[in-house]
């Protein structure tokens, strides 16, 4: 499908994005959809998108299918999947299901198009700044919360026990609205975020 090879070649889509936890700029999905118009127009090809949910083990699945289209009948697809959160506090259950299924359309649309985000993680990369700030030592995240906020000790020991990156993103979004102003909790995610960024 001499199209989708055009399309890879000439799309272009900037980091417009910011993340101020992360102190980096991305691309979103909307992004990769805006840039993709002209370039479907210009090849008179069509996209479209598809969710699925699906069941893995025991957890579930958001399944994006994107599916590229030709006048002529051609095809080409790319599929990417995403686990929905278990419990996100803040957000109703089609909004946990929404953020899933926008990072799963978007690695979709990655894959099909050729976009590079390796060095584009999601939540809490911070591109080695930390890494060249931080001793050679293992950074800790057993900060103690002074003053006896109940919630902040319960952040900082949901930090310390963070296996991954989506762990991490998890704990930010359901205590960053009453906690994003306090350097201790704010510490903790950059020091637990270094030990991914290796």
């Amino acid at each position: 499908m001499k199209e989708l090879l055009t399309i890879q070649q000439k799309l272009n889509a900037p980091k417009t994005q910011f993340n101020k936890f992360g102190n980096y700029y991305y691309r979103s999905c909307e992004d990769i959809l805006e840039a993709l118009k002209p370039l479907l127009a210009e090849t008179n090809c069509t996209l479209q998108i598809f969710d699925d949910i699906a069941l893995v083990g025991d957890r579930y699945y958001v399944k994006a299918t994107i599916l590229l289209a030709n006048d002529k009948g051609e095809t080409a697809t790319s599929v990417s999947f995403a686990r929905e959160q278990e419990k996100v506090t803040g957000q109703i259950e089609a909004q946990i299901t929404g953020a899933a299924s926008s990072y799963a359309r978007k690695y979709a649309l990655n894959a099909l198009f050729c976009i590079d985000d390796n060095k584009d993680p999601d939540a809490t990369n911070t591109h080695g700044k930390e890494a060249e700030k931080t001793p050679k030592t293992k950074p800790t995240t057993s900060v103690k919360a002074e003053g006896g906020n109940p919630l902040l000790d319960e952040a900082l020991k949901a930090i310390e026990g963070a296996k991954s990156r989506d762990d991490l993103t998890a704990i930010y979004n359901k205590y960053a609205s009453a906690l994003k102003v306090d350097k201790t909790f704010v510490s903790a995610l950059k020091a637990k975020a270094a030990e991914y960024a290796k």
